[in-house]
């Protein structure tokens, strides 16, 4: 039987790790909660895949201290440090069963066979490996190898489980089936899970928290919806979002109630900032909303194309000035190509970025007060 170990919180202060003369990660601070799971999000070589390595003991930091628990690991040896990793690509012993494989890293710690052979049949049974365990990696499908991955994993009763895009050589509907043992094991099993992927779909699906990063650096940390709802950076509000959020050029200028963005043939009436000059204007595809009158809109636009995903459909405008725009609408729009369209925003949903690292700003009021 396979206990169920007392979940780590996992600390990063200060974290650095160069290779020669190149950043990969820069001034990392991250506080993962004991239980949590935690998606790193980013990129190609946005340095998500070094951080994991470096929790893991796989890769030294060049700076910063890294605290699994209460213990500082910076010195620790992969080994020890109560953790287990599931791969991109499985690393499974293909001349060994399934029963062999799950029970490989136990027998080198020296266990008793009895043990070890009690905790490949329970993990067997937790990932539904049963029928598998006298097969070969070459007799199983990819989401089968997957799950003795994870099983040789679970077998290890690690206080903290590192995944590095487990779920990239997979399928779709295999990714989701996937997803859903994931989450389904650390709901049942409370483990610290940490989890990397360039997938948002992925993160937004499983992740209690998301880490978004871009260059080697931490841009935001929240829940799915917070960094949805409120990106902290022009980076991470077009980062997350399918399709993504739609964006345009101009300034925000002060205005008889409020403030006014205009560029691109837009003029636009938002809440109050504290701000003024060049913006960048961020709104979702959701809130845009589409009339056949072109009375008391925001603005008019043609409509390029239509696409029809079966519980909803994404209309393409052309308009204003030369920007490309979508609209999420219900699945029965009858719009068609060509057809003249009255956009309205919602206010609500409007976001401004604007500095040097076009950060969004918050508003003073907001939409519909003094």
């Amino acid at each position: 039987m396979i206990d169920q170990p007392k979940a780590a919180a996992v600390t990063l202060r200060g974290v650095e790790k160069w290779f020669d003369d190149v950043p990969a990660v820069r001034a990392f601070d991250l506080e993962i909660a004991a239980g949590e799971l935690v998606v790193l999000l980013g990129p190609s070589g946005c340095g998500k895949t070094t951080v994991l390595r470096t929790i893991a003991g796989l890769e030294e930091p060049s700076a910063g201290e890294i605290r699994i628990g209460t213990r500082a690991v910076n010195d620790v040896e992969p080994a020890d440090r109560d953790i287990a990793m599931v791969f991109q690509n499985y690393a499974l012993y293909p001349h060994m069963t399934v029963r062999q494989n799950l029970g490989f890293g136990l027998r080198m710690r020296g266990l008793p066979r009895p043990e070890v052979a009690a905790k490949v049949v329970h993990a067997a049974a937790v990932l539904g490996l049963e029928p598998l365990l006298d097969r070969r990696p070459g007799q199983l499908s990819g989401g089968q190898r997957q799950r003795v991955a994870l099983g040789r994993a679970l077998v290890r009763e690690p206080r903290v489980f590192l995944f590095d895009e487990p779920l990239s050589n997979l399928d779709a509907r295999l990714r989701l089936e996937m997803r859903a043992e994931i989450a389904q094991l650390h709901r049942r099993l409370g483990i610290t899970m940490i989890f990397v992927t360039h997938d948002q779909v992925e993160a937004m699906t499983l992740g209690q928290r998301i880490a978004v990063m871009k260059g080697g650096t931490l841009q935001q940390f929240a829940t799915p919806l917070e960094v949805y709802r409120s990106p902290t950076n022009l980076f991470v509000a077009t980062f997350i979002g399918s399709p993504p959020i739609n964006t345009t050029e101009g300034e925000l200028l002060p205005g008889e109630i409020g403030s006014v963005f205009q560029g691109n043939g837009l003029l636009l009436d938002l809440p109050t900032y504290a701000y003024s000059g060049a913006a960048v204007l961020g709104v979702r595809p959701e809130a845009l909303s589409l009339t056949t009158t072109v009375h008391e809109v925001d603005f008019t636009a043609e409509i390029v194309r239509l696409e029809s995903l079966g519980n909803e459909s994404l209309v393409h405008l052309a308009g204003p000035g030369t920007e490309h725009w979508v609209s999420r609408v219900d699945p029965e729009y009858d719009g068609t190509a060509g057809d003249q369209v009255g956009v309205r925003v919602d206010r609500t949903r409007v976001h401004v970025f604007a500095g040097p690292e076009r950060e969004r700003l918050i508003p003073e009021h907001p939409w519909g007060r003094p």
